[in-house]
């Protein structure tokens, strides 16, 4: 056969496999289905479950067991995804409502995950296997092939609770993400019973039935009055926080207990929330905390912080809500796949589909049962009848030479080559007109039914198939019939695994913390040539003042609110909050300044430590080793946002030498490796931006580099010297800068 070459564009091959991958991916994975609230993987390991008889009446079954069915025959996309999806439905603190039962290590609330799946069990919960699986056999949803064409599959479960809003779900799709909250089961079904009763409620008449989401870990939603907006449009942030309890202790202590948390805390955010409150005490946020334990179990949640006598509780929760994760949001997108597209729906439409869909189950479910029980009727009164004329059809039967001669006579009169006793019973046989099921069951039934009390068990059995007919027929017929009976089921789920509601609605302030103001005190900040550092007050430092020179490298007098710069050889200057620094006695060793900021002493050296107030209204000076010089003006390294940033631009293998704040009639002095040394005023320096390279301020040779800067200032002559001869810089002829300078003897 000869082939065909078909052109195409490149570009629009690539959009059509793009979109036909995300479609694939929005519909078959990550987005669950608007009727029964569920995902791909959740409805086929459910489903799986089902078929392999793992109810909640029957022994457990090894989790590997379900997985391995569950992606041999449905859900080819890897172990992982089947395993992860049963474990959250097994876990009580992430479903409203699970439908799993779990025996094993399925993971905790602080984030410990589940147990291999060779090591766990699991079994239907009752609420799964009654309210999304019962009606599977009543043929009241279509089944598709599944991959390979070798099973059946439900398209959708036959879910008769809104499930989509009583556990929620959440989703990440290509270019969509789905998250919905969880709500509580009594008052969902109070929501759908009304809407059925009167479709023309609005969605904020909804929410007088359902108040708003009812997370399983309970919690406090604090902006109640955004909820209408929020069900309205399907999309918005939910506030959430923690619930906090005051403990009395003995001597007038109080301690605070965190026994609910946001829903968005769990797993790894509870240790982080451990790790900032522990950073509050640590930044000293607050002195009020002494102490912080987690004390949660099985039972729930109990995190204890310990309060120092006289602590301020009111301004502590507002720090904890400000400053942690015990104040959160959740953002809701109420997306999901309705009549096979994704669709961000309110809370109304959610309702609607589900109700559409529940009159579609009935309906189906009670023609079921009416074509069954028509035609046990028909078997019934086809007995009832052979029952009053069993004389003559026992006749036939010893007068027949087959049974489907016997057959042929009760369904069509048929009496030819069957023997009768009389001319009266032929012309009876041949005025018979029984149904061909009604012929088979009497050929099929037993002679103990011709027992005066089985006849009457028959009459009373068909008296109870015409009452089911007629029942059956008014469903189908009234939409109030149908309704009550939906209703009557949804109170039944309610009343057996209603609970009450968890999570509580109130509408709160936003919190404004007033940061606390620190009285601004004079301390001394000490830093050894090792790079530890301590803060002391100023009286203790003039009581040592002579030993405190001599053991530090940088001793300077600033306020315990100032910030101290210090900048290093890479050309970047390291902003430390005084505050930061420990504060204590004089012969405290201190801590490594590395711990405080993000300076790293295996790659940048100290060249100059200074106190932020004392350089703001100054202008600072920088030489490199490539003799390039500048000088900046203080206030534009007082920066806020940032613990370390630039503090000048160099050039491929450079490095700082010196940072100084001279007085502008000082000179400056440049000493190379090679012994030249140049005078020149500081004046001849020009004004740079922070971001500038500078301006050469000596020209070197080749392998030269700038060593050493000396600062001329008042009649201070510093000492220098060149290889072990000394140098007098006071006598140095003034240059110029850009020159090479004088070479010293040697």
């Amino acid at each position: 056969m000869d082939g065909q070459i078909i052109r195409a564009e490149y570009s629009d091959i690539m959009q059509k496999s793009y979109i036909d991958y995300a479609m694939s991916v929005i519909i078959s994975r990550a987005l669950p289905d608007v009727r029964d609230g569920l995902k791909p993987v959740q409805r086929r390991t459910l489903y799986d479950m089902y078929e392999l008889g793992i109810r909640y009446d029957r022994p457990y079954r090894k989790c590997a067991r379900i997985v391995g069915d569950t992606m041999g025959k449905y859900h080819p996309h890897g172990d992982s995804s089947i395993y992860e999806a049963l474990v959250v439905m097994a876990q009580e603190f992430k479903k409203g409502m699970p439908l799993v039962d779990g025996h094993g290590n399925f993971g905790s609330i602080e984030g410990d995950g589940a147990a291999a799946m060779r090591y766990t069990e699991a079994r239907l919960q009752k609420v799964t296997q009654v309210a999304f699986l019962g009606d599977l056999d009543k043929d009241v949803v279509d089944f598709g092939p599944n991959f390979d064409e070798t099973e059946k599959e439900p398209v959708v479960l036959p879910v008769r609770i809104p499930n989509l809003l009583v556990n929620g779900s959440d989703g990440i799709a290509v270019g969509m993400v789905t998250s919905i909250p969880p709500h509580n089961l009594g008052e969902v079904i109070d929501a759908v019973k009304a809407l059925i009763k009167n479709n023309r409620l609005s969605g904020q008449e909804l929410m007088k039935y359902i108040k708003g989401p009812d997370f399983p870990t309970g919690g406090i939603v604090v902006n109640e009055s955004e909820l209408a907006a929020i069900y309205e449009t399907g999309q918005g942030k939910i506030r959430l926080r923690g619930k906090v309890e005051v403990e009395q202790q003995k001597g007038g202590k109080e301690r605070l207990v965190i026994t609910e948390i946001p829903y968005t805390m769990m797993g790894a955010n509870i240790g982080k929330f451990l790790n900032d409150v522990a950073t509050l005490v640590e930044t000293k946020k607050t002195t009020d905390i002494v102490d912080i334990s987690n004390q949660s179990s099985k039972e729930g949640i109990r995190i204890v912080l310990e309060l120092r006598r006289g602590a301020d509780v009111e301004r502590l929760k507002n720090l904890l809500y400000k400053k942690t994760r015990l104040e959160d949001t959740f953002g809701v997108n109420m997306l999901a796949v309705a009549d096979g597209r994704p669709e961000t729906l309110s809370l109304r439409q959610i309702l609607e589909y589900h109700i559409d869909f529940q009159f579609e189950l009935a309906t189906r479910k009670y023609q079921n049962l009416l074509e069954k029980e028509e035609k046990k009727r028909e078997i019934q009164e086809g007995l009832i009848r052979a029952c009053d004329m069993i004389d003559l059809i026992i006749e036939i039967l010893r007068g027949s030479k087959s049974r489907e001669q016997v057959k042929n006579c009760l369904v069509n009169g048929v009496t030819e080559g069957i023997r009768f006793k009389t001319e009266k019973s032929r012309k009876m046989a041949e005025k018979l007109t029984f149904t061909e099921a009604q012929a088979n069951a009497i050929l099929d039934m037993r002679l103990y039914r011709l027992i005066g009390l089985e006849i009457e068990v028959l009459m009373k059995e068909h008296e109870a198939t015409l009452k089911n007919i007629a029942e059956y027929q008014d469903i189908l017929n009234n939409y109030g019939s149908m309704a009550t009976v939906i209703m009557k089921e949804l109170d039944s789920y309610k009343k057996e695994f209603g609970r009450p509601r968890r999570t509580a609605l109130e509408n709160a302030e936003q919190i404004v913390l007033e940061e606390q103001k620190i009285e601004e005190v004079p301390v001394v900040f000490l830093m050894d040539r090792f790079g530890y550092v301590r803060t002391i007050d100023s009286a203790v430092y003039e009581r040592n003042k002579e030993a405190a020179d001599t053991e530090n490298k940088y001793v300077i007098h600033c306020l315990n609110t100032d910030r101290v710069c210090v900048f290093t050889d890479t050309g970047k200057v390291h902003l430390l909050k005084v505050l930061d620094v420990p504060y204590g006695k004089f012969r405290d060793k201190g801590t490594p300044i590395d711990n405080l900021c993000n300076y790293s002493s295996s790659e940048e050296n100290f060249v100059a430590v200074m106190a932020l107030n004392d350089m703001k209204d100054t202008v600072l000076t920088f030489v490199t080793r490539q003799a390039m010089i500048k000088q900046v003006e203080g206030c534009e390294f007082d920066v806020v946002s940032k613990r370390t940033i630039a503090a000048t631009k160099l050039q491929q293998n450079d490095a700082v030498v010196a940072v100084y704040t001279p007085e502008e009639q000082a000179h400056i002095v440049l000493a190379t490796k090679e012994g030249f040394f140049l005078r020149f005023p500081v004046a001849d320096v020009p004004l740079k931006k922070k971001t500038a390279v500078g301006v050469r301020g000596m020209k070197l040779s080749e392998k030269d580099e700038v060593e050493h800067v000396y600062w001329l200032e008042g009649s201070e002559v510093p000492e220098a010297s060149y290889r072990g001869k000394p140098v007098h810089l006071n006598r140095l002829r003034i240059g110029s800068r850009d020159t090479k300078g004088a070479k010293a003897r040697s």
